[in-house]
């Protein structure tokens, strides 16, 4: 009853509204698929086009021109310029996405609920009534036990796994038919071979609280989220953005911070000042993610999947992990990455700890200890520039 009572927070107006959307959407499908038989539609998160599914999408017009493909995304958005240029492309959530989704032999997306309407696409889905075959292409390394990401609730036909050991979990934990999980790479990882490195950019990207971002009433379980200021979440940020120690480390050794919060988190950056002009406070309409962990020679993070692009660099990096306990029961629950056993860096749990270990890697001048990237390296045995050919291979052979 609680599990329906949830999903049920989750469900408003847009999620009725597309009933009938889709309803008049299938006249006009059946005719479209006629005409276009291989079509793949591909998407990101509505207003993105700097993730998976862009470099994929990139990657097929400019090698297999031949492939019929399109791409959705809001029309608004500071990313439509980077695909325009390329190919077709539609507007994310309209009438004719809908056809299109309909119509569309693959739909490829980087986020589980990359579609016209989640809540109407997971029914049409997982109760087997859309044929098509669909492609994840994840938003980052899975690290974690994600019990919605199984097969008996998305039925992907492919699962796209970017290392080794997270793509023998997934095959062996979430219950997908044999070879529907491959470790192909992630498609962006294409584009992390050819970094340049700001020797005193320390780039912060904390993830996100679903609880927070997204409240049902279990979120009073975790935090008071009728002021997002109430929360631990802000708090413990925020004490670090002001951190008079962070802030004296920053000065003695001439560094600049930036912070880069998850974008489901980036409605409330209005909510942090940091007291230090060393500190910028990014919005994700003016700064790519994937420019920023090139250019950054340092990472500190929380819990974001994000590490692991960084690692896949071979750089140096800390966590700040306050509220581990909470984030397992609210959010994300264990799986096979234990991050003080297996991790790319230092596990810090209070901000003293943070300041004690970003002054010791600034004092080494954010060189990268030899331990972790051993790690680093082990963890990623695929290793060059190939990864999203061997995608459009895996889609192709579907």
């Amino acid at each position: 009853m609680g599990d329906l009572r949830e999903k049920l927070d989750r469900v408003n107006i847009k999620d009725l509204l597309a009933i009938p959307q889709v309803i008049c959407a299938i006249p006009f499908a059946t005719l479209l698929k006629r005409k276009r038989k291989d079509m793949w539609l591909i998407c990101e998160d509505y207003n993105e086009a700097r993730d998976n599914g862009y470099w994929l999408y990139r990657y097929i017009r400019q090698n297999h021109k031949e492939q019929d493909v399109v791409y959705a995304i809001n029309k608004k958005s500071v990313d439509y310029k980077k695909v325009v240029g390329l190919g077709e492309v539609i507007q994310y959530g309209s009438f004719k996405h809908w056809i299109y989704y309909l119509a569309a032999s693959k739909n490829i997306s980087s986020q589980k609920g990359g579609k016209p309407n989640a809540a109407v696409c997971y029914l049409l889905e997982v109760y087997g009534i859309l044929k098509n075959k669909r492609v994840f292409l994840q938003h980052g390394v899975i690290c974690s036990d994600m019990p919605w990401c199984y097969y008996k609730n998305t039925k992907m036909r492919l699962f796209v796994c970017g290392a080794q050991k997270e793509y023998e979990f997934i095959r062996d934990t979430y219950g997908y038919p044999k070879n529907y999980v491959k470790y192909l790479g992630l498609t962006r990882f294409d584009g992390l071979h050819d970094f340049k490195v700001k020797e005193n950019q320390i780039l912060v990207m904390p993830s996100w609280r679903e609880w927070i971002a997204t409240p049902t009433s279990k979120s009073k379980n975790f935090d008071d989220v009728s002021d997002f200021k109430k929360t631990e979440y802000y708090q413990q940020w925020n004490n670090f953005l002001n951190s008079e120690k962070i802030k004296e480390t920053l000065e003695k050794h001439d560094l600049q911070m930036i912070f880069y919060p998850h974008r489901n988190m980036q409605k409330y950056l209005k909510e942090f000042h940091p007291k230090s002009d060393r500190i910028t406070i990014a919005d994700w309409r003016k700064y790519d993610v994937q420019g920023l962990l090139k250019e950054s020679a340092f990472l500190i993070t929380d819990l974001s999947s994000i590490f692991m692009d960084f690692g896949y660099m071979r750089k140096p990096m800390l966590y700040f992990q306050f509220d581990m306990k909470k984030f397992r029961e609210g959010q994300y629950q264990q799986g096979y990455f234990e991050y003080k056993r297996d991790g790319f860096g230092p596990v810090c749990e209070k901000l003293e700890e943070v300041e004690q270990e970003l002054e010791k890697a600034a004092a080494n001048q954010l060189q990268n200890d030899v331990e972790y990237l051993r790690r680093e390296e082990a963890f990623f045995p695929l290793w060059d520039s190939d990864n999203c050919k061997r995608n459009y291979e895996a889609i192709k052979e579907i």
